[in-house]
């Protein structure tokens, strides 16, 4: 169960827009990390308008940002451009070199700072064990390449353990 707990986001939500930002800016939290497909949009969009603005109103709350992408640069370039966010590509995650990278980039502190992503093998394990708060989101599309539809099982197993201590909690926080 200690492995299983690497795992487990901090926070699980149902998408981009459903995290309170000014919330987590007003605990103490300055950069925002993204991972970009199926969290931000779907695999290999390009950044919309509604990307473009999301970011605005990141950047207006106070927040830095930065993408981190497994993806090559010709994909993850032009999407950080349009949102005008730095970016890491071929960020090889879960390694924690790739978070630790996106921190130096915009000078943030661990304790400064949270990753969003949808993936539970990369994105969250990654961030937990860069020892950055992780926020986990429901993929926006369900067409995905087969390896990632094979983690997906995995993830769902992953979740239902992670609903069973989030549940735990909350049963504890009411007593």
């Amino acid at each position: 169960m200690i492995f299983m707990n690497k795992l487990f986001p901090d926070l699980h939500k149902k998408d981009i827009y459903e995290i309170d930002y000014r919330g987590l800016y007003n605990k103490g939290f300055r950069a925002v990390l993204f991972d970009i497909d199926n969290t931000l949009t779907t695999h290999g969009t390009k950044a919309d308008r509604s990307n473009i603005e999301f970011f605005k109103s990141l950047r207006e709350i106070g927040f830095k940002t930065c993408l981190i992408s497994n993806n090559k640069e010709k994909r993850v370039s032009p999407f950080a451009k349009a949102v005008g966010s730095p970016y890491i590509y071929k960020a090889d995650k879960p390694s924690k070199k790739g978070y630790i990278k996106a921190m130096n980039t915009l000078n943030v502190k661990r304790e400064q700072t949270f990753f969003v992503g949808d993936q539970i093998f990369t994105d969250i394990w990654g961030a937990n064990n860069a020892g950055v708060y992780s926020v986990l989101v429901d993929p926006i599309s369900p067409k995905e390449e087969i390896q990632i539809v094979i983690k997906r099982f995995f993830e769902r197993i992953v979740l239902f353990f992670y609903k069973i201590k989030t549940d735990k909690v909350k049963k504890n926080d009411k007593c």
